[in-house]
């Protein structure tokens, strides 16, 4: 995982559905062709960006998941 200094803008974001409605704690992510980036949505746009391996995310959701 590492923080990410290219233009990310062009990336289609999608809300975790776990984030609830009333402005709180919410995480955004977003897959790249071989990455998958992850945000603070309160931050969008000018907050940092994370990238991580398409395996390692792989790895993080079968964990979440199960």
């Amino acid at each position: 995982m590492e923080q990410v200094t290219e233009n990310v803008d062009g990336l289609h974001w999608f809300k975790s559905s776990y984030s609830g409605s009333d402005g709180g704690d919410c995480v955004e992510v977003a897959a790249g062709l071989d990455a998958v980036y992850v945000r603070d949505s309160k931050a969008a746009g000018d907050g940092p960006v994370l990238r991580v391996g398409r395996s390692e995310w792989a790895a993080f959701v079968a964990l979440t998941a199960g």
